[in-house]
């Protein structure tokens, strides 16, 4: 539960980050405030992080695909059954 709750913290992070890029670019126009590159460098950071974290929560086990589409949740699990391979040259198949 503390990995979805980090995942949340950075999604919500990165559109903070994105909102006030796009409110520095407006406001400076004309400048040379650099203001809107830190907070395109945040969100690099940001998103680095993100993925990071969503690797690392697949990798071991903490995070797990749900999809309703999704085969393998719904199937229950079956042997696998080799087909029988004759070695035998004069039997006809």
């Amino acid at each position: 539960m503390l990995l979805k709750t980090i995942i949340v913290l950075l999604i919500i992070g990165l559109i903070i980050s994105l909102a006030s890029g796009l409110v520095f670019l407006f406001q400076d126009i004309g400048t040379t405030k650099r203001r809107t590159m830190h907070s395109l460098g945040i969100r690099i950071s940001l998103a680095a992080a993100l993925m990071a974290t969503t690797v690392y929560g697949f990798l071991s086990g903490q995070l797990g695909v749900g999809a309703p589409w999704d085969e393998r949740k719904y199937r229950p699990a079956q042997a696998v059954v080799a087909p029988e391979v004759s070695n035998d040259i004069d039997k006809e198949e």
